[in-house]
């Protein structure tokens, strides 16, 4: 059964991408953008809103779906759909029930190009999601 999940890329006003620090007690501290599965009778897009709010504390709306990463981890499948959003209220506040998130964020572009991240191979998709975004 294929794990299926949603991502949120949040830019502010100052072109910083909203990112968290997350790690298991036992593992190392890495950061991403607000993330998470779907829970049954979901819509990605609620998920997508779901995360953000209990990973950072911000409200978002969804802008657009962005694209779809799909893989493999520790043989399963994983499906993880990304969606660019913009903040609409709250403030930051970690208060995740899974205890995992340890820090909230804005991170710049030349912050991200040297971060730790979770995720490697999405930190190109992220560094262009700000430039785009830079530019209009």
């Amino acid at each position: 059964m294929t794990w299926i999940g949603a991502a949120a890329c949040c830019l502010n006003a100052r072109a910083e991408l909203l990112m968290v620090l997350q790690g298991k007690p036992d593992e190392e501290r890495l950061w991403s953008i607000p993330a998470g599965g779907c829970e049954k009778g979901e819509t990605l897009e609620a998920c997508c809103v779901r995360e953000v709010r209990e990973e950072t504390g911000y409200e978002v709306e969804i802008r657009r779906k962005l694209f779809e990463k799909r893989g493999e981890f520790d043989g399963q499948g994983v499906e993880v759909h990304y969606f660019d959003v913009v903040a609409v209220g709250g403030e930051a506040r970690i208060q995740d029930p899974d205890g995992l998130i340890h820090d909230v964020a804005w991170r710049s572009a030349e912050d991200i190009s040297h971060l730790n991240l979770s995720f490697p191979e999405d930190r190109a998709h992220l560094l262009q999601f700000i430039a785009d975004g830079m530019m209009g």
